[in-house]
């Protein structure tokens, strides 16, 4: 089903001049959001500043955190009767060893899997509406409190009040900065991908395939199966603009290039700025695909569909306050992505519900609105722990040679590969497969 064909689809220029929850981003944080709150009977708003069928820069991936997200809002199997589904993530090392880590796993461009979302959302009776564009909050003159959006509709300005604005705007910087919530404008990380249509290698790459090899170092390569004979292919670097001090200079010494003012320490930004690294995303992706035979053989024999196309990631829920009086954010807007594995649609839409539910308990128990602020939060603090368990394994990605001993004893340890699989399914820490403990238990472990 298309926006085109969604029951409750408008014009911009119907836009209600209140309600009472306003969403701003139409992704997977913001739909889910829109579609638990309109089931339980709330007036919801939907707005997008792109109509749906755009595309979305993502790698397409559907985790187990992503089935079990689609399965809570009803909408699974409609997802999988258009994903390709996927046996298996295949973990390969720097020197060609592999490991099939098994899961719930399937592949769906965004731009679908989105459509799908915003139309459920809309099922379930939001109204939506684009393009919309949010310029600003409303604020109460007395309690500073956010009563609504300023929204753009073509050359024409629109306000909409409500009682509870939520913020779904992915990782770009600028929409959090307007809304007072903004602590880091760089992102965490960056990606690079494209589309290949090669049918001649449908049944060869069978699994999702992420790739560590010194060539595209810091980061990795991916090439997931996609569904009509396409494939998602591309690279990603998930620590892209952390500030690290030049060799022999103390954090506390340190400037920033063409600045001046202190640096915080090493991997923080500083005045919301941070330093990016000297990454060339197109040379790493070029190096990828020269260094993993199967990227070549997909780029020699497909056909390209459209540019490669890159964008920031938000990681490890940093970078912006996740609430302010009236106002929730929500999705990559919060850094709901994985910092080890760019994985992010699951955690968007879990975000997403989360909002939901606190806004919805805060309705249930007559809650002020300061209750429900921190209800959201503490969902998102429990959370936390997990994402930092991610940031750890990240260091994978600066010293591929680990993924070659994780590969080598994850083929002699039935243990280590039902460990592997844990980390994937979110049953397992994924910090103790890199830690020192988990070292000593490589070689220990039978």
């Amino acid at each position: 089903m298309s926006s085109a064909e969604a029951p409750n689809s408008h014009s911009p220029a119907a836009l209600p001049s209140s309600c009472e929850v306003l969403i701003i981003g139409a992704g997977p944080a913001g739909s889910a959001c829109a579609r638990v709150l309109a089931q339980a009977g709330v007036d919801v708003v939907l707005v997008d500043q792109h109509p749906q069928g755009r595309d979305k820069i993502c790698g397409d991936g559907l985790i187990p955190d992503s089935h079990a997200a689609l399965a809570r809002l009803g909408l699974l199997q409609r997802v999988m009767a258009r994903a390709q589904p996927v046996a298996d993530v295949a973990c390969i090392g720097p020197r060609g060893g592999r490991i099939d880590v098994p899961g719930s796993l399937a592949v769906l461009p965004r731009q679908q899997l989105d459509e799908i979302l915003c139309a459920g959302a809309q099922e379930a009776g939001a109204k939506f509406f684009a393009p919309v564009r949010f310029e600003a909050p409303l604020l109460d003159a007395v309690q500073l409190r956010v009563i609504g959006a300023q929204l753009k509709v073509g050359d024409a300005q629109h306000e909409l009040r409500a009682d509870w604005v939520i913020l779904a705007t992915g990782a770009v910087p600028k929409p959090l900065s307007a809304a007072g919530l903004c602590e880091r404008h760089t992102p965490s990380g960056v990606a690079l991908r494209g589309y290949v249509r090669a049918p001649s290698l449908v049944g060869q790459i069978k699994a999702m395939e992420v790739v560590w090899c010194k060539a595209v170092r810091p980061g990795y390569g991916w090439i997931f199966p996609a569904p009509d004979g396409c494939f998602n292919i591309g690279v990603g670097v998930t620590d892209s603009h952390k500030l690290v001090s030049a060799p022999k200079t103390p954090w506390w010494a340190s400037a920033p290039r063409g600045g001046a003012g202190l640096l915080g320490r090493p991997g923080e930004a500083v005045a919301g700025k941070g330093a990016k690294k000297e990454l060339n995303l197109r040379k790493i992706f070029d190096a990828f695909v020269e260094h993993y035979p199967p990227a070549a053989q997909l780029m020699r024999e497909g056909e390209l569909l459209g540019d490669l196309k890159g964008a920031p990631l938000r990681c490890t829920l940093t970078g912006a306050k996740w609430s302010r009086p009236g106002l929730l954010a929500t999705g990559e807007a919060a850094g709901s992505t994985y910092s080890f594995t760019g994985e992010g649609i699951g955690k968007a839409m879990e975000t997403g519900m989360l909002a939901a539910d606190a806004v919805l308990a805060g309705r249930r128990q007559a809650w002020g609105e300061a209750q429900v602020r921190a209800a959201y939060e503490q969902s998102l603090l429990a959370l936390k722990p997990k994402f930092d368990l991610y940031e750890r394994a990240n260091k994978v990605n600066a010293h591929p040679w680990l993924i070659d001993l994780l590969i080598w004893r994850g083929n002699k340890s039935e243990r280590l590969r039902r460990r592997m699989s844990g980390v994937l399914n979110e049953t397992s820490n994924p910090g103790n497969l890199i830690s020192l403990k988990g070292f000593k238990r490589l070689f220990l472990e039978g």
